[in-house]
């Protein structure tokens, strides 16, 4: 009985030791790794939202990670495809596109609305005061989209223009591409554009809100706007919410701890999580690449759109 326990006992001693041992060697491999987000806000506003995240990160995986704001979507892709952004922030067409040209990336957590929901949606905003009702009242004018790479600012915008007969090249005087969802909405309410592509999560959670929260919309005379100020008239339907992903092929343990610290995080560091959707996200849940198999299929719709305007 006596040997058994000692048995076991080593077992369990050489079996830590082998796990920490594991540990320090993909800490050794990576004692610094890069984060990116893709543009969702302004630059600045992606720091203040993430960077007490990265802090929490850097602490519970031991290692120094850093926070890389893209430029635009491409620029996240095309960091993982040469290895140099370990970890990555997402949106659901961006992170499609990754896949289909080869990165070697999993997704690996989803974001979750309030009311437990896994999705979110694409509106066209115009002003209240205007005219436009409905998309058809917007022949000639200027439509302002987000990024060629962002799911609810440009592909399903396209493929909802498409179901109701409308060739947005051809339908619209100009076609704005922002670069960011921010600077769509700033663009809407400062005549930049006549309509803009936006997500929307719910009546009071969406780009909209969070930046009406923060007083960023004003119009072009510097007049605060309010949400009454604004009206969508097309809503598409559900998208699949954004997903985190890391390199497939950095060591196994490496992405359990990643994994597992942003499990984690709503419990170990609750302010900085909450930071992150201004308190409106509900935990993290575990997701895969093939949740993202119909985002897939949207965008290969829009390239072959493309391809037949050409």
């Amino acid at each position: 009985m006596i040997n058994r326990r000692i048995f076991v006992a080593s077992a369990t001693a050489l079996a830590f030791t082998a796990s920490a041992a594991s540990a320090e060697n993909w800490k050794t491999k990576y004692p610094e790794i890069t984060f990116a987000v893709v543009p969702a806000e302004n630059a600045s506003g992606v720091t203040e939202r993430f960077t007490p995240f990265v802090a929490y990160l850097s602490k519970e995986l031991g290692i120094k990670v850093n926070l890389r704001i893209a430029n635009d979507y491409a620029a996240v892709i095309e960091g993982q495809r040469a290895g140099n952004i370990q970890l990555a922030y997402y949106g659901p067409a961006s992170f499609s596109r990754a896949r289909v040209t080869g990165v070697k990336t999993d997704a690996f957590v989803i974001d979750v609305n309030a009311d437990g929901s896994k999705g979110y949606y694409s509106v066209f905003y115009v002003l209240a005061k205007s005219p436009y009702h409905e998309l058809n009242d917007l022949k000639g004018k200027n439509l302002g989209l987000v990024d060629p790479n962002s799911t609810s600012g440009n592909n399903m915008p396209r493929f909802k223009m498409n179901q109701m007969g409308v060739d947005p090249e051809k339908f619209f005087s100009q076609v704005v591409f922002t670069g960011s969802h921010e600077n769509a909405v700033l663009a809407l309410a400062q005549g930049t554009v006549d309509v803009a592509a936006n997500w929307w999560n719910a009546e009071d959670d969406s780009n909209l809100t969070r930046m009406l929260a923060k007083n960023m919309v004003k119009s072009s005379d510097g007049t605060p706007l309010k949400k009454e100020d604004f009206r969508i008239i097309v809503k598409s339907d559900l998208i699949i919410n954004s997903p985190y992903a890391y390199l497939s092929d950095l060591p196994e343990d490496m992405k359990a701890a990643i994994k597992q610290a942003f499990l984690d995080a709503p419990e170990k560091d609750k302010d900085a999580f909450k930071k992150l959707s201004d308190g409106k996200n509900l935990p993290w849940q575990p997701i895969a690449n093939e949740d993202y198999n119909k985002t897939i299929e949207l965008i290969k719709f829009v390239d072959n759109l493309r391809k037949k305007a050409s």
